[in-house]
């Protein structure tokens, strides 16, 4: 028996402690939390003070019966789940759950899965924390009062099934005004003119902006015929040191939104590799607003900057958290051991680790010293004046190892080296060009992005970014995909020898990628919810609620009275609203038919948006079509309205059967021969799809379906191996198991398929199966 029992959240922390711990110590895990609030009810005694009504899941009952089995045979119980709010209620509901004696349980936490600094831990253990728990236990009672609140109103308003929540539906509102923003924006264009000079004894030109932006054409041509006559001379030069700081070591935050920017990874992906990073013990704990180091940290990234670079390169420094309202007095994110410059581990693992590593030293390093010049030339028949300068990087500092990403890059660079210049030196014109640029509208939020504006705004934690953009993506509110972008035409006009000529070029416009656009249906919920709960879903109040849990954890507010005082006001409101709000499906009238003169409107309808043509009081029954991808309720016009009736439209025969083109609950498609044949709405628009197309796609299904099935069994019908769109896999029972990667799938028997088979439900046994994705 063995005396000492450590409980962690997850078995691969639990993993990696036991080798830092002896033989009187067993370490197991409770799986995140064993006990919550019931799924299917509020779950909260409201007439209680609030009290929440805490269940033990199903799924979770014979673990915690083989914890209390274990905890009988130990003498001291250690929770070990995080340090922060989440981690010390999980440690609360073990100890409550588990009924485990103050006497012989301690808590202990540490921020880093390292040998000295679980021991340290060990020998420093203490209580249970009450204030973080009833933190963590108010942001939990608050959010669920909202959302078995705010749902029904939405179900008998708007829509059924529909859900809201705190933090999830202002980040919603952040997505739709953007997106209003940028479908309002009006673009202005503008010239922007730029000289090329030969300089006498010099090989390279020297190139210069024009220093002010000409509104149209005429003024261009009258710039360049004022230039006609002009001698170009060099005016100021001025040149100023400057340097440039390293970024701080990476917060929660700051990580997700440099992933994104480097490696592509979403807000989820990111936090799910830097879990097992810090689970494995090489990086400190993942969930933090801190970007302190601590003195062991600073000692070992000094001798790193030494080794590798020399101690030219040496800066050590403190940063100081500017976040609002940033709470437990975590660590940065870094790795445990910053002399360990690779690790072992999946390709992405290395990636991300070598992103913190990089961060963690460059912030320990000296700042890069610039060089900037600016030159002016001056136009002797204008006012205008001419400027170019140049960067000369004169000692590189941090940025020999790191320079961070941002999401507005410029959208020209300066820098480089400008040609020896002195001033009243004569230049040479060798042409000018004015290219027209417009305006640009507002960008769209990436996942990274819109992390960063909810922490300017104060709203959320570490821990709860990666879960709400989750959530909003999961409920259909928003939609994370790419713009392709639209072509314009732009204007050229080239002065030259005295000679202007004007050309014209196309320009793509408006493409961007991964971002979060908010799909009709949020928009709808927001307009709502603004209306009739704009204090809940104010940018302020939600802050002003995450300030309120900091004073519950800090001991200086009793989470009850917080809750009254939210709940007393919010109750009654919805009430109100349930009573006397009247429906709202989004409803515009977008103009009326030309041919019968019946109304054209645009709502939400059962399955999506759709134009209405004619209305239910009309003799003749209204009729119907779903919008096509790209088609936004608030900006549809009357024609495209128009068109969508065109549907379902024939394209032709084939095979002697006509092939039809419609959309439906699910998309656009074809029918053939009684046949569905699905389109992808971002490649053939059903309006616009030619017969030849339509039987390229009939044909490629068709084929599709004949190379699917790869073997059948006739002993066990239920046994298929299919392939599907991440490979071959084993079909049973409506469950679906991988095949191993050395298995050839057309030379697998029907005893090694059930082999397979039982070998993945042996690891799954709460799902049933280790389940492929859905082929």
């Amino acid at each position: 028996m063995k005396s000492n029992l450590v409980i962690v959240e997850s078995p691969a922390k639990a993993k990696t402690i036991e080798k830092f711990l002896g033989d009187g110590y067993e370490v197991t895990s409770s799986f995140g939390h064993i006990r919550d609030l019931d799924k299917k009810t509020i779950s909260v005694d409201i007439d209680d003070h609030f009290r929440p009504l805490y269940i033990v899941p199903d799924d979770k009952k014979s673990l915690v019966s083989e914890l209390k089995k274990k905890v009988t045979q130990a003498e001291t119980v250690w929770l070990a789940s995080d340090e922060d709010r989440e981690g010390e209620a999980i440690a609360w509901h073990l100890s409550e759950v588990l009924k485990l004696k103050k006497d012989h349980t301690r808590r202990i936490v540490f921020n880093e899965i390292t040998k000295d600094a679980i021991l340290r831990a060990i020998a420093e253990p203490r209580d249970i924390d009450i204030n973080l728990v009833n933190a963590q236990q108010a942001r939990r009672v608050l959010d669920r009062l909202v959302g078995f609140e705010l749902s029904p109103v939405l179900w008998k308003k708007v829509k059924p099934a529909l859900s809201a929540g705190r933090v999830q539906s202002v980040a919603v509102r952040l997505l739709v005004e953007r997106e209003r923003e940028i479908r309002n924006f009006v673009p202005t264009s503008s010239y922007r003119v730029l000289g090329r000079f030969d300089v006498p004894g010099q090989k390279n030109a020297l190139t210069a902006e024009l220093q002010a932006r000409l509104d149209t054409p005429d003024k261009v041509r009258d710039f360049f015929m004022r230039c006609r006559p002009a001698v170009y001379t060099v005016g100021d030069i001025v040149t100023k040191p400057s340097r440039k700081s390293p970024a701080p070591p990476f917060t929660t935050s700051t990580l997700q939104q440099e992933a994104s920017r480097k490696l592509g990874l979403s807000v989820s992906q990111t936090m799910s590799v830097a879990q097992r990073l810090y689970e494995a013990g090489k990086i400190t704990y993942m969930r933090t607003d801190s970007v302190n180091l601590s003195d062991l940290a600073l000692n070992m990234a000094r001798k790193v900057v030494a080794s590798e670079f020399g101690e030219a390169y040496v800066c050590p420094r403190r940063y100081k958290t500017k976040t609002k309202g940033a709470q437990e007095a975590h660590e940065a994110i870094r790795p445990t051991y910053l002399d360990k410059r690779e690790i072992s581990g999946t390709a992405v693992e290395k990636k991300l680790y070598d992103l913190i590593w990089k961060r963690t030293v460059a912030s320990q390093m000296s700042d890069a010293q610039i060089e900037k010049t600016t030159v002016n030339i001056l136009i002797s028949s204008s006012p205008e004046q001419f400027a170019a300068s140049g960067e000369v990087v004169r000692f590189d500092g941090f940025l020999k190892l790191y320079i961070e990403s941002h999401d507005d890059e410029p959208e020209e660079e300066t820098g480089g080296l400008l040609p020896p210049l002195t001033a009243g030196q004569t230049l040479a014109l060798g042409h000018m060009t004015a290219t027209e640029r417009f305006t640009h509208s507002p960008a769209r939020y990436t996942e990274a992005g819109l992390v960063k504006k909810l922490e300017e705004l104060g709203i959320g934690r570490p821990s709860t970014y990666a879960p709400t953009i989750s959530t909003i993506l999961q409920r259909g509110y928003v939609v994370k995909e790419d713009k392709p972008g639209e072509t314009r035409i732009i204007r050229v006009l080239t002065f030259e020898n005295g000679e202007i000529t004007e050309t014209e070029k196309k320009e793509l416009y408006g493409s961007e990628k991964a971002k979060l656009v908010p799909n009709d249906i949020g928009i709808i919920v927001n307009d709502f919810l603004v209306a009739h709960f704009g204090d809940v879903l104010e940018y302020n109040f939600t802050a002003t609620v995450e300030k309120e849990f900091d004073e519950i954890a800090a001991g200086n507010m009793k989470w009850e009275d917080m809750l009254q005082r939210f709940y007393r006001s919010f109750h009654a409101k919805v009430e109100e609203t349930m009573e006397h709000s009247d429906r709202t499906v989004g409803e515009r009238l977008l103009g009326y038919d030309p041919a019968t003169g019946v109304p054209l409107t645009v709502k939400m309808g059962k399955y999506g948006p759709l134009v209405q043509m004619g209305s239910t009081s009309d003799v003749n029954k209204p009729r119907f079509a779903g919008l096509l991808k790209g088609q936004h309720m608030e900006s549809i016009t009357l024609e495209e309205a128009l068109a969508l009736f065109r549907l379902p439209r024939k394209l032709g025969q084939y095979e002697d059967k006509e092939i039809t083109a419609s959309v439906g609950r699910f998309g656009p498609y074809l029918l053939h021969g009684g046949k569905f044949y699905s389109l992808r709405p971002d490649v053939d628009n059903p309006l616009e799809i030619t017969t030849e197309r339509a039987i390229e796609v009939i044909e490629a299904k068709r084929l599709a379906d004949q190379n699917k099935l790869i073997r059948t069994f006739e002993e066990d019908a239920r046994i298929q191996i299919l392939n599907g769109r991440w490979g071959p896999y084993i079909a049973c029972d409506k469950k679906n198991y991988k095949i191993p990667k050395k298995e050839d799938p057309a030379g697998l028997t029907l005893e090694r398929c059930l082999q397979i088979i039982a070998e993945a439900d042996a690891k799954s046994p709460r799902t049933g199966g280790k389940r492929s994705k859905k082929s």
